[in-house]
């Protein structure tokens, strides 16, 4: 018996579909992975830095809410598919508030007329408190100051957990694991943990799963999403991405596919690309999991979209947890206008000496001022090439941070006033205030996070 477990184990092919990969991604590719896509698991992973600093800041507004805003869309266009097709759903949706999102869950799950289905949350990743109390021997990893130093509030400290609580939880049935700040690719190796039984101190294994893990963890961006450049790097209706599917085997190696009929590409170029993305050193990728080296990785295309990953190698993971602190600093004021016709880049430039001009009679107190000409030089500044032809419109941008509000409206109403006051033929302004909010990280121990599951069945 044991034998013929082993063989059929070792001849398994888990399917796991990429149907997020952040907070405001679309709706309906996840829905078609989970109707076509005969997945063991989907994953939503929805969260950036200063996604869930911002989610914070919302939980602080309303209890209730502070968890991903497309989450009742999500699951109310996934769910009947994935309850048809037994397919368990492992998402961040969370994202500041876990408990909150398991409870619109539930209803959500009530409202389709669903039963028997296990909702977990996972929580513990928020360390404010934390940090806070241990702010000053606490060092931000981008500048090494103390976190005690940083100017501004501090409203958010989110510790990057792991594929381990993820894990226990589908160890204890849930059908749906919904977490708060989790690393993006442990989303995907619990499952890969769960299913083969790996030991999460198999560090080569663990090592090829979040390899491939990687690979998905961005979603379309494999399958051809921000990848196009015609003539140079073709993508078949790049309007309809069919979104990647990771089929992996028990020893670690996996294919990415895409479903029939999607749009998009799967191929060894695509690959390459995202596996170089976010990766600072190739030899040492450290996650809450494992530190892993993508050197000797190879890719293989095997067919039309799809692309073996083999090889990698994983070490043992890192004492620490990284976490992400969120700080408010600050306001942005910005402004644009727009100058057409012959010497419109003359108008717009004279535009911009009398702004600055009524900013310093003004004494607006700004810690920073940008002004961009949008199409000739706001990207690449002085580097830019030069224009062979006059441009025939340009698009004044200003963009100003300071510690007051007030500051930052009046950058706005400066501009604004350019109409009837500043060179002649513009458009009409559009202007915005927005406050700041900063991302730094920093490192604590591994037992200064207490994380826990909350399981309810519906």
């Amino acid at each position: 018996m044991t034998e013929k477990m082993n063989s059929a184990e070792a001849t398994r092919v888990l399917r796991i579909g990429a149907g997020a990969s952040y907070a405001g991604d679309r709706v309906e590719p996840a829905t078609d992975l989970a109707a076509r896509g005969s997945l063991d698991y989907l994953v939503y992973e929805t969260l950036a830095e200063r996604t869930i600093a911002l989610a914070n800041i919302e939980r602080a507004k309303d209890p209730e809410l502070g968890y991903n805003e497309l989450l009742e869309d999500r699951l109310i266009a996934a769910l009947p598919h994935c309850k048809a097709h037994g397919t368990r759903v492992v998402t961040s949706m969370g994202a500041a508030n876990p408990l909150a999102a398991q409870r619109k869950t539930l209803e959500l799950i009530g409202r389709l007329g669903l039963c028997a289905i296990k909702v977990a949350a996972v929580i513990g990743d928020d360390v404010l408190d934390y940090c806070l109390a241990n702010a000053q021997s606490l060092r931000v990893m981008e500048t090494g100051i103390p976190l005690s130093e940083l100017k501004g509030e501090i409203v958010s400290a989110n510790a990057y957990l792991g594929a381990d609580n993820i894990v226990a939880a589908l160890d204890q049935g849930a059908d749906i694991v919904i977490t708060g700040r989790v690393a993006d690719c442990s989303l995907f190796l619990a499952p890969m943990i769960h299913e083969f039984g790996w030991s999460q101190e198999d560090w080569e294994t663990l090592g090829k799963g979040q390899i491939a893990a990687d690979m998905v963890e961005c979603g379309a961006n494999v399958s051809g999403g921000f990848f196009a450049d015609p003539g140079y790097k073709e993508v078949a209706a790049l309007h309809d991405l069919g979104y990647p599917i990771l089929e992996v085997s028990a020893d670690g190696s996996s294919i990415v596919s895409k479903l029939e009929g999607t749009g998009g590409a799967i191929t060894r170029a695509t690959c390459l690309e995202q596996m170089l993305y976010e990766i600072h050193d190739p030899a040492e990728y450290i996650t809450p999991d494992v530190v892993v080296d993508f050197t000797t990785v190879r890719l293989d295309e095997v067919g039309p979209d799809r692309v073996r990953i083999s090889g990698g190698a994983g070490r043992p993971k890192p004492v620490e947890l990284k976490v992400s602190v969120g700080i408010k600093e600050g306001w942005i004021g910005e402004a644009e206008i727009t100058y057409a016709g012959i010497g419109c880049v003359e108008r717009a430039r004279l535009a911009e000496n009398v702004v600055r001009e009524r900013l310093r009679i003004g004494s607006v107190e700004l810690q920073e001022l940008r002004v961009d000409y949008i199409g000739i030089d706001s990207l690449h500044g002085p580097q830019s090439l030069p224009a062979e032809h006059a441009p025939y419109e340009v698009r004044l941008r200003f963009a100003g941070r300071s510690n007051d509000r007030k500051n930052a409206v009046k950058l706005g109403n400066e501009v604004e006033t350019l109409v009837g006051k500043g060179p002649s033929a513009s458009s009409l302004p559009r202007k915005s205030v927005r406050e700041v909010v900063a991302i730094y990280s920093c490192l604590i121990p591994r037992d200064a996070v207490r994380p826990r599951i909350v399981m309810e069945t519906v």
